[in-house]
């Protein structure tokens, strides 16, 4: 991973810092005999399906050349991610996509790809490994932070959330514990295991679905 100076986060947008991303990690798809695309499209943007889903909530999307009156891939990541490694994590699951094609589905192509760059879980709901984690973490720190305020899944206007205590997941180990939403705005903790946690939507069983 690279180890130059920080980029200025302030001054960036959503897009330019997901493409900066996806420019650090191509030598890593490149080595793993996996390249990415030339060229390919990503931004914030909610999924096509589920992407408020309490159950089964996607994060992520990847939408093939052929669905792209530009002819290149489209990925997206749900608006209401903000953490930066949260971010990366589904940013790579979905690169993966793009890198082997959308045809491949979570199927076995995708699964040995996905692992050899460091994905684990479930296919449908991968989380970043110890060696992606820590790989990602570093990447995140020359990034900065991700210039995108998270959306709230449910608009406190219309949903009082009172002192409803959330539930939060360590990606790394599973690892779970409750706050408040108010906790959670000032900054998701660190798991005993140095992994930051991220925010589990109450019933949620999967975080990424299969992509279009």
């Amino acid at each position: 991973m690279a180890t130059e100076a920080p980029i200025d986060s302030t001054s960036t947008t959503r897009e330019e810092w997901l493409r900066a991303a996806v420019d650090h990690l191509r030598p890593t798809f490149a080595a793993q005999g996996n390249p990415l695309p030339p060229a390919l499209q990503v931004s914030v943007g909610f999924p096509s399906v589920g992407a408020l889903a309490r159950r089964t909530r996607r994060v992520g999307e990847c939408w093939s050349p052929q669905a792209s009156l530009d002819g290149l891939h489209q990925l997206f990541i749900s608006p209401l991610l903000a953490e930066p490694v949260l971010v990366l994590a589904v940013l790579a699951h979905e690169l993966v996509h793009a890198a082997i094609g959308t045809p491949a589905r979570h199927g076995p192509r995708f699964r040995r790809a996905a692992l050899a760059l460091g994905l684990r879980g479930r296919m449908t709901a991968t989380f970043a490994g110890p060696d992606l984690q820590a790989r990602l973490e570093e990447l995140a720190r020359l990034l900065g932070e991700f210039p995108h305020a998270g959306l709230l899944a449910r608009d406190p206007e219309r949903t009082k959330q009172g002192t409803r205590l959330l539930k939060i997941v360590c990606p790394s180990c599973g690892y779970t514990a409750r706050t408040t939403a108010k906790w959670i705005e000032i900054g998701l903790p660190t798991c005993p295991c140095s992994t930051t946690m991220r925010l589990n939507a109450p019933g949620s069983r999967r975080t990424l679905r299969p992509a279009l």
